[in-house]
């Protein structure tokens, strides 16, 4: 299998998962289209970037390539990676003392052209209120700027989290149950166990 992703929290969740898999990140513009809403989004990035890797793999043996792209969104507002620190600080702000939605859009292509399949799956997080210091205290980490909301649940986020609701992998990059689900459906799981 290929991972069309340079994600490090995918690939993790792949390798700890025990799955066989290479990677060849994705290089398509994932900006939305005007009037998208957040879960067409996603799903359609994550058929892009699949399609967009199986494509550039034709030419070589039949292979499932897994595309993923993971948002966060917060009163109908899509929140993706901070520009700088001080947008992670914003969006951190704004995710503290509520709840908010993590959707990942997660698709699978072949490189031979078969069926594409893909799926959307939201998991809602709630976090507890946080104060201005404890914020900046978190985004000085440097954990913030690659991450979809400016935060990662496995690292020192998970201070602030008081809920997680549907599946946590998720919240860190790939639902890890429904893309094992997605890989057997489309028959593509064999490309991926290991041993």
């Amino acid at each position: 299998m290929v991972l069309a992703s340079a994600s490090p929290r995918r690939r993790e969740i792949l390798a700890e998962a025990g799955l066989r898999f290479s990677v060849e990140p994705s290089t398509i513009d994932e900006q939305p289209r005007p009037g998208e809403g957040p879960l067409a989004l996603v799903e359609r990035l994550a058929r892009e970037k699949a399609l967009d890797v199986a494509h550039a793999l034709a030419a070589g043996p039949a292979r499932p390539v897994l595309g993923a792209d993971t948002i966060v969104v917060v009163d109908g507002e899509i929140l993706g990676k901070p520009r700088d620190e001080a947008h992670a600080i914003e969006m951190l702000t704004r995710l503290t003392g509520r709840g908010h939605e993590v959707s990942t859009g997660i698709a699978l292509a072949w490189t031979d052209g078969r069926a594409l399949a893909a799926e959307v799956v939201t998991t809602r997080v709630v976090m507890r209120a946080a104060s201005s210091q404890e914020i900046a205290d978190y985004v000085a980490l440097g954990e913030s700027l690659d991450k979809a909301g400016g935060y990662a649940l496995q690292g020192g986020a998970s201070r602030f989290v008081t809920a997680v609701v549907g599946s946590r992998t998720n919240v860190i990059g790939l639902p890890l149950e429904e893309t094992l689900a997605l890989l057997e459906r489309a028959g593509a799981r064999r490309f991926a166990d290991a041993g």
